[in-house]
């Protein structure tokens, strides 16, 4: 049987997506063998998740003018090699300096491959098909979500923690070659353009600054690198509208849909993101149960969200993407309001019905709104629309976890968690989903604002 080019191109950016995000989740299972082995403290035992997000974040606007100029192809290729050297860098580290250097260059890696397979996607499936493509790589990432706890744990328990990484090896080194083989065509949209080092620079300064600013918000120095990260990128939103080849066109956000998509993906992601860790902490702390029970039962949303996607991708070309983006996080915003009063005496099936509706409304959402992205701007600035997504992700997700950081801190204080301060562990909960509740009510006018929009939709080859 023959297999058509765009499955090729949709199965690429399947495994991809789910494997970036596999070790990005999945590896917090495997920090505390990680750090025993090379005898971390505390401290730089956090830096392992962080430091692959910080640079994921630096590189992804970069990756977008990169691939554009020397093509999309080539760029996913070197993503995918880049990620392949730091995964093999990682199973045979030997100290945490070279175990953290290898968790850079995946980072970097990740940047390119993230960016380069939605642009790819775009450019090779055809546009009345393009919601159905975009669901399938949505749907690696819920997978991955959902899966990678499960399967590390398993691999890290009986295997070590070195054979996370051993096993994307063969999955990544497929994709190497289905793309050699598979994947003639290359595709090239700012070829004539010349890279913005000064930008690029600008750019991952000012990002760097706000987002581990954020995340240590509670500190002085947090609030004095977040401001300068502010600061920083709103000089680099004046420098790049003055650039004739700026690392991110800053003139797409004129166009409604594509800002009004990108704030709700924001909003989504920075809403979303803590709510496992919230539900988890409920489980272990306030429930008393233990991990492999509470994992259990976490694995109902992303599920779910990994059902909806494709579909709703797929139904996302033929009704107005935005519709549907409004419609799921709203029925996000409902979920998320349940858990608002989420207490110890709350029945286990309001909180299931809560995980449902938060992952049928995610799982409408996210495809939907990843179309809507994709096409409101020529197929030649694919590259820097994925590049714009792919931010809105790691900064909402990023400002997510430290909005966890932050409320913990300010009701609990220096206080370790523990079954004993259930109440305390109840009112921070309590007060994320609130304004979390609120971030995807945001998101829904957002929607709505777009939908309105007179702009529209690219549709072209």
């Amino acid at each position: 049987m023959k297999i058509e080019f765009e499955t090729y191109i949709v199965f690429i950016s399947f495994i991809t997506s789910f494997f970036a995000v596999f070790l990005s989740n999945g590896i917090i299972i495997g920090v505390p063998a990680i750090a025993q082995d090379f005898a971390m403290n505390n401290v730089i035992q956090n830096w392992i998740p962080t430091i692959f997000f910080l640079v994921v974040a630096v590189f992804t606007v970069p990756a977008g003018q990169i691939s554009g100029k020397f093509g999309v192809k080539k760029s996913l290729l070197a993503g995918i090699l880049v990620f392949l050297i730091g995964s093999i860098g990682a199973c045979i580290s030997f100290s945490t300096e070279s175990f953290l250097i290898f968790r850079i260059i995946q980072g970097a890696g990740v940047a390119f491959l993230n960016v380069s397979a939605m642009a790819m996607v775009v450019h090779a499936v055809k546009p009345q098909n393009r919601g159905k493509a975009l669901g399938f790589t949505v749907t690696g990432v819920y997978l991955a979500t959902s899966l990678s706890p499960v399967i590390c744990g398993f691999l890290v328990h009986n295997l070590g923690w070195r054979s996370m990484f051993y096993f994307v090896i063969p999955f990544l080194v497929l994709c190497i070659i289905l793309m050699i083989l598979k994947i003639p065509q290359e595709w090239k949209t700012y070829e004539k353009d010349k890279i913005d080092i000064a930008g690029s620079i600008l750019y991952g300064i000012g990002i760097l600054s706000f987002i581990y600013g954020f995340t240590t918000l509670i500190t002085t120095t947090g609030k004095i690198l977040t401001l300068a990260g502010i600061i920083l990128l709103i000089i680099f939103g004046w420098y790049e509208l003055r650039q004739k080849s700026p690392v991110f066109n800053m003139n797409l956000f004129k166009n409604k849909k594509f800002t009004s998509s990108n704030i709700a993906a924001l909003c989504s992601y920075l809403a979303i993101m803590v709510v496992t860790t919230i539900l988890n902490y409920h489980f272990q702390y306030v429930r008393g149960w233990n991990a492999q029970m509470s994992g259990m039962i976490l694995i109902i949303t992303p599920i779910i969200m990994a059902i909806m996607a494709p579909n709703a991708g797929k139904l996302s070309d033929k009704i107005h993407p935005q519709k549907l983006a409004a419609l799921g996080i709203g029925i996000a915003a409902v979920a998320l309001a349940i858990l608002t009063f989420l207490t110890g005496d709350t029945p286990l099936y309001i909180v299931v019905l809560a995980m449902v509706l938060q992952g049928i409304g995610m799982g409408l959402f996210s495809s939907p709104n990843m179309n809507a992205i994709m096409s409101s701007v020529p197929p030649k600035d694919a590259p820097t629309a994925s590049a714009s997504q792919a931010t809105m992700r790691t900064i909402g997700q990023t400002m997510s976890l430290g909005l966890l950081t932050l409320v913990f801190a300010w009701v609990m204080g220096s206080l370790k968690l523990d079954p004993q301060y259930a109440a305390m562990i109840i009112q921070a909960s309590q007060t994320i989903c609130l304004i979390c509740t609120v971030a995807c009510i945001l998101a829904v006018f957002a929607s709505l604002v777009g939908i309105r929009s007179s702009d529209k939709f690219n549709t072209d080859r």
